[in-house]
């Protein structure tokens, strides 16, 4: 009986067989002895197939990350680094498939929509450790930016995808070195800085413009 996992195992293992996706549902679930209605009953499309392995491994990551006894002591920042390195752990599992599927759907601009469901779960992760962030004082709550922060850590995790699936490195250390850099250099942007000091004093300043005429300087 066909399943989610089944199905995906089928579709992985055609496509780096083949070197390319079935020519039609009928063909592929006439060689994995299922019927069409089978499939359609999980997948409308072999599009939609790519996106759920692709989200599959984000929640999987979450799920994992997050049972980890010092999840509830770590800052943004570590939770960051910590998805990143876990993410693109498991990921080493489906090389193959992920340099398959990435380099099939390759765009100019944007992201495939392959990665349509990723970057949503991705986002809604950024989202929520960056609000704790923000609740804590970690993170700089900088009007109209700080709600775009979710966006920086999204591109974030694009730079390093497409780092790693060029990567040579033995064991992708070059990519843990990307990761550690890239999320540093990140989270350093969304603190607080002498920038943020400088803003402010500038309001304050704005706000108490008549301060010399009272002082009589």
């Amino acid at each position: 009986m066909a399943t989610i996992e089944s199905i995906q195992n089928a579709y992985i293992d055609y496509v780096l067989t083949e070197g390319t996706e079935p020519k039609s549902v009928y063909v592929f679930a006439k060689k994995n002895e299922m019927t069409e209605e089978e499939f359609y009953r999980f997948f409308g499309s072999f599009e939609a197939i790519e996106q759920n392995i692709w989200a599959d491994i984000a929640k999987k990551t979450i799920t994992e990350i997050k049972t980890q006894e010092v999840w509830s002591q770590y800052s943004a920042r570590e939770k960051a680094l910590s998805f990143f390195y876990s993410f693109f752990e498991l990921l080493k599992g489906t090389r193959s498939f992920a340099v398959y599927s990435l380099k099939k759907h390759q765009r100019a601009l944007s992201h495939p929509r392959i990665l349509d469901d990723l970057k949503t779960i991705v986002e809604n992760f950024g989202d929520d450790i960056i609000k704790e962030g923000l609740e804590s004082g970690e993170l700089a709550d900088r009007r109209f930016l700080a709600k775009r922060y979710k966006d920086g850590l999204w591109m974030q995790f694009g730079f390093v995808l497409n780092f790693w699936i060029n990567d040579n490195s033995a064991g992708f250390e070059k990519t843990d070195e990307a990761i550690e850099k890239g999320v540093n250099v990140t989270f350093d942007l969304f603190q607080r800085s002498p920038i943020d000091n400088l803003l402010e004093y500038g309001k304050f300043l704005a706000k108490n413009g008549n301060f010399r005429e009272r002082m009589g300087v």
